[in-house]
């Protein structure tokens, strides 16, 4: 029987007897898998959750109760059991389902996610506005202990202990091994310290020691300290106990019973509850179970063998030729360090791991800290590399600035994932790094046309005495040969590629060689252009741009970033501090609004940077 068939929302979950869910969590399993494999995502996350979603479900009435998973990268299943099973094929595809919650995709979705650790402060605040208004809604935090590398997690935690408010964190446990799971004792424990029957008890005993005469806080005192040593003993709780947490767990995540059970228990608390749970990432699918770094974001694969599907001869990834290049310069010089954010493989490192472990560190999801670490390390006079996705770069904006630029600290930013990501959608596109990080005193920005210029500019931060940010895309190169021996390149210095004399197109990194093809379509138009690789967003060539702004009267700027305050607007502050007027000037890039999701090919050619924007935009604007 197709039980996921029958279901429209999460009433029609809750008539599937409970002996049955079992039967569903397989059926999910099996879509999941299916439409992950043509589509690509974050297989192993959702294969994990898969019955502690149906039992959230189960138990709490959405939408009036609310769920905020952390990430969002693992609600596949929640978006099964919530009306999108219909549209479930389109996940991250343009148009279609989002990879992550999105409150504008559904009322279910009790808010929008893509970064980590959030998930507990955004559920207080909700549940404090849900107390302002005298809403009796349930709030439910999904959070997993990867995410609980991250401070903001904490400092949520803090205030959520500090209020007492009515809050289930549920601590999703699926490989950091927080604390050794103690197994059936510890299961019994949490759902029998979790019965209502237990709950009111244990206040009343409080109220009665607390009412004795002058011993009665004592007596209670060392009653509660007896308490927490039993629960330290058998749980690994303390800490969140320390929380003002009511701490419960860890229990089998994948045992639908027990979920249920002590879901319904903790249903009827009226405080702070931490329900420590651990799965299996991957759970059901043997190569996802295996290699569940591989397939936590994955791309298209062949179901029988877990293999991924790429096309023949398709050059090496910019990820690729920044770690095997860093690994390469790390064999001669003994003082450069990597540092990343819980993203070896992600940024290419896992090669730079194995080879100099004692070099390597994993900061986990703190991004904060990895940027004052490495300050701390340029001091001792090692050049660290942080190997960062653009988009979580984001998140230590203030360390960069105060603990990195202040001081000219020789840290090396290589952002990786800068301009269109793809089908991760808005949370992810690295669209901001040219504007947010162009106004620091000190940085140095640039970004490479190719893969074997992105070498050069490896070498070239390596020996820039100052911050300095490399900016390179997700994806394939270009597919240029790459140079054994890398050399540096002049700080600030473009170079000319083609030249012309009716427009000047001023280009940087992915958008170089979209505007090289831009010059051959624009020539069959009798157009002629000179298409500059200007290679450094700060500085800039202002020779370079003020000599073809004398001579050209049209010029355009292209770019993968938001043009407020990135590439283009650097150009036109260069015009106007140099007194050069009279030119016209189009910038192209990402204008005023968060960019979807969809593939890179799609998204360049919506929003007019690929080769045939490029050439469309040049020529309306010599036409008009």
């Amino acid at each position: 029987m197709n039980y996921l068939q029958q279901i429209e929302s999460p009433k029609d979950l809750k008539r599937i007897p409970r002996s049955e869910l079992p039967e569903l969590a397989k059926e999910i399993r099996k879509v999941i898998i299916e439409t992950v494999s043509r589509t690509g995502g974050h297989l192993a996350p959702s294969l994990g959750v898969v019955e502690l979603t149906i039992a959230l479900h189960y138990v709490f009435d959405l939408p009036k109760d609310k769920i905020i998973w952390d990430v969002g990268h693992q609600a596949y299943t929640h978006k099964l059991l919530t009306g999108r099973r219909d549209r479930f094929h389109t996940l991250r595809q343009h148009g279609g389902l989002s990879g992550f919650t999105r409150m504008s995709e559904s009322n279910y979705d009790a808010f929008s996610t893509g970064h980590a650790s959030t998930s507990i402060s955004a559920s207080l605040g909700i549940a404090c506005g849900k107390n302002l208004k005298d809403d009796k809604g349930k709030v439910i935090a999904v959070i997993g202990d990867g995410s609980m590398t991250g401070g903001l997690a904490y400092e949520g935690l803090n205030q959520a202990g500090d209020l007492r408010k009515d809050l289930i964190v549920i601590l999703n446990d699926n490989e950091m091994s927080i604390a050794p799971n103690v197994g059936v004792l510890s299961s019994f424990l949490s759902r029998k310290l979790s019965a209502k029957h237990f709950v009111h008890l244990r206040e009343e005993v409080k109220d009665f020691f607390r009412a004795l005469p002058k011993f009665g806080d004592d007596v209670y005192n060392l009653a509660k300290r007896t308490e927490e040593s039993f629960k330290a003993f058998v749980t690994p709780g303390m800490l969140f106990e320390a929380f003002n947490f009511n701490y419960l767990g860890p229990i089998k995540g994948h045992r639908l019973d027990h979920l249920i059970d002590t879901l319904e228990n903790v249903k009827g608390m009226q405080r702070g509850v931490l329900l420590h749970v651990t799965t299996k990432k991957g759970k059901g699918y043997e190569p996802a179970e295996k290699h569940p770094s591989y397939f936590h974001g994955v791309g298209s694969f062949e179901i029988q063998t877990g293999n991924g599907i790429r096309s023949k001869g398709k050059p090496l990834s910019y990820t690729e030729v920044f770690g095997k290049k860093l690994t390469e310069m790390a064999s001669e010089n003994d003082k450069i360090i990597a540092v990343t954010a819980a993203m070896p493989e992600g940024t290419g490192l896992a090669g730079f791991c194995k080879a100099f472990p004692e070099r390597f560190f994993d900061v986990g999801i703190a991004e904060q800290h990895a940027v004052t670490f490495a300050a701390g390390m340029a001091t001792e006079g090692f050049r660290p590399v942080i190997a960062i996705y653009s988009t979580f770069l984001q998140r230590a904006y203030d360390q960069i600035i105060h603990d990195v630029c202040l001081e000219n600290h020789p840290v090396v930013f290589a952002l990786d994932r800068c301009g269109i990501v793809g089908e991760d959608g808005p949370t992810h596109h690295g669209l901001f790094d040219l504007s947010y990080l162009g106004s620091l005193p000190n940085m140095v920005i640039m970004a490479p046309k190719d893969e074997n210029e992105l070498q050069h500019m490896l070498k070239t931060s390596l020996e820039h005495q100052g911050p300095i940010a490399l900016r390179y895309p997700r994806g394939s190169g270009v597919g240029v040969a790459l140079e054994i021996d890398a050399h540096t390149l002049p700080i600030g210095k473009a170079e000319i590629l083609t030249k012309g004399s009716d427009v000047v197109i001023f280009a940087i990194g992915a958008t170089v060689m979209e505007a090289v093809e831009a010059y051959t379509k624009l020539k069959h138009q009798g157009i002629s252009a000179t298409v500059v690789n200007s290679r450094f967003i700060k500085p800039l060539d202002t020779k370079l741009i003020v000599s073809l702004a004398q001579s050209i009267a049209n010029i355009v700027t292209v770019e993968e970033n938001v043009v407020r305050g990135g590439f283009g607007s650097a150009i036109l502050e260069c015009l106007a501090d140099e007194g050069i007027t009279g030119n016209r000037v189009l910038r192209l890039g990402i204008h005023d609004t968060f960019v979807e999701h969809g593939s890179q090919e799609i998204l360049r050619k919506i929003y007019g940077i690929d080769a045939d924007g490029i050439t469309q935009a040049v020529s309306n604007m010599l036409k008009s």
